[in-house]
């Protein structure tokens, strides 16, 4: 009987996928996993728990696997080849992912695990494909996190047109089929609602305030710095959102005006030059003219080129953007 009800056990279907990439948090990793499992102690239906070690060099890894002798805890624990980026370690997480459901948080414990079960209920409830948390009482520093966090979500909402209040929290839950559609690139995390929504109409999703702590191990990965590569960032998933399939429009698009305004000079000046016989050659303006003739031509071919390239990128380009050294499950705690 005990074997038949560990088969069972081990074919059911996962109704939930907890994915967290983590990245030297040697200290973090036992205490996070604790809390996922008693978090997810009165979940009705069956989880797993995927960590993502994305390349750490401190212990992270080893204290992970001591999580292994859990005979409870279904776990995996995926390592990459080397430091890929949290986008990444994401991407190699949802793609192990076997649940209809994938939450995803970060490894830091800031994100409160207590929170998952709630945000399952609610993405089913409101029929959605995409829940976000929203940190509402964030507890981080005001002039290096708070202020340019603020000011990101504000753009990011402005230019996608998804309307949240905090793009930046891990802390989320997704339709399986859905998140799976997505393909992560770069540092593009921060934007996957923006994404979600090249899928789904953005009515699809939705947010919920959840419950923030301030860090306790370890230093923040992020910067000042990342203000602004979030800005470049954000142009980038502009030209994604809007021109990924149809790149030679955007190219053409600055290439025609380009040459429109070429033309006009140009026969202003042809005119003031064979009706009026005025003198054009040391006149700016003549080199004005033919540099824009120019540029839009480049443009104008630059543009051709990328929709060669967006049409071989997409009927080719498989390969994902992380490489997996190896992958530990329950059969390795004793290895």
């Amino acid at each position: 009987m005990q074997a038949n009800r560990t088969e069972t056990v081990a074919t059911e279907a996962i109704e939930l996928s907890v994915v967290v990439p983590i990245y030297n948090e040697e200290e973090s990793v036992g205490p996070l996993v604790a809390r996922i499992r008693d978090a997810m102690a009165n979940f009705e239906h069956s989880w797993e728990l995927i960590l993502i070690d994305d390349g750490s060099t401190d212990a992270t890894l080893v204290n992970a696997r001591k999580e292994l002798a859990d005979p409870a805890l279904r776990l995996q624990i995926v390592e990459l080849q080397r430091n890929f980026g949290q986008t990444a370690a994401m991407q190699a997480g949802i793609d192990t992912a076997t649940g209809r459901l994938i939450a995803t948080l970060d490894g830091d414990l800031q994100n409160d695990p207590r929170d998952i079960p709630v945000m399952v209920a609610a993405i089913e409830e409101r029929e959605l494909d995409l829940l976000v948390g929203w940190r509402k009482n964030r507890q981080d520093g005001l002039f290096l996190r708070k202020i340019p966090s603020w000011c990101a979500n504000y753009l990011i909402g402005k230019i996608t047109g998804v309307k949240l209040h905090d793009y930046g929290c891990s802390l989320k839950i997704y339709q399986a089929s859905i998140i799976k559609q997505v393909k992560l690139m770069g540092e593009m995390h921060r934007f996957i609602p923006a994404w979600v929504a090249g899928v789904v109409p953005s009515s699809r999703i939705g947010e919920m305030p959840v419950t923030h702590h301030a860090r306790q191990h370890g230093t923040s990965k992020y910067g000042i710095s990342r203000t602004f590569r979030v800005i470049l960032d954000l142009l980038s998933v502009l030209f994604f959102m809007r021109y990924k399939a149809r790149p030679g429009h955007f190219f053409g698009s600055i290439g025609l005006a380009a040459g429109a305004l070429s033309a006009l000079i140009l026969f202003y000046l042809f005119v003031d030059k064979f009706l009026l016989g005025n003198d054009i050659g040391a006149r700016p303006m003549l080199i004005v003219g033919v540099m824009l003739f120019l540029s839009s031509v480049q443009l104008i071919t630059t543009g051709i080129l990328a929709e060669m390239m967006a049409r071989i990128y997409s009927g080719e380009n498989d390969t994902p953007p992380y490489i997996v050294r190896k992958v530990f499950s329950g059969n390795d705690a004793n290895s």
